[in-house]
């Protein structure tokens, strides 16, 4: 979401759903699924519907259930759950979406500067935007270019960002 142009969030990506991958072959309705001779890796398992509210299937996906069984972890995963928690993946699409929408540059334009970073990590800036990220498992060490926009873990040290995390600033 902070790089320039249209912006897409697919289904699911907003709650942080894993994609089902132990879907009983009965339950499959891919029609690439079949025509590929039952080949895993195919369509159904990013499609099974989004929990919505509740505890337990079908998650408020209606009274009758939805096509595709819903894992029972995905109950934590809910609209409802994440509704309102600052830590949940839910608020920070929001959050980053909010933050896009009020600042127009953020979806304009395609200049983009990528800045020196240790390995493991990606950052760019756009004028006074900057987003790093971390892929690293471990912490590592930037300078804090200006006042933190959003970020993805909690934090600490404005100098450390942690790892498997992302975080804007504006400078």
């Amino acid at each position: 979401l902070a790089l320039p142009g249209s912006a897409y969030v697919y289904q699911g990506e907003e709650l942080g759903l894993p994609e089902v991958l132990d879907l009983p072959d009965e339950m499959r309705q891919d029609p690439s699924f079949f025509k590929a001779n039952g080949q895993d890796g195919l369509r159904d398992g990013c499609r099974v519907p989004i929990p919505w509210s509740g505890t337990q299937a079908p998650y408020g996906f209606g009274d009758g259930g939805s096509w595709l069984p819903q894992p029972a972890e995905w109950a934590g995963l809910s609209v409802e759950a994440q509704t309102g928690d600052p830590a949940s993946t839910l608020e920070l699409y929001r959050a980053a979406l909010r933050i896009r929408r009020e600042r127009a540059e953020l979806g304009a334009g395609d200049a983009v500067e990528w800045l020196e970073a240790p390995a493991g990590v990606l950052a760019f800036r756009r004028g006074a935007f900057v987003c790093a990220v971390n892929t690293t498992g471990a912490p590592v060490r930037l300078p804090a270019p200006g006042a933190v926009l959003l970020a993805s873990a909690a934090p600490g040290d404005p100098d450390v960002l942690p790892g498997d995390s992302a975080v804007w600033w504006l400078g």
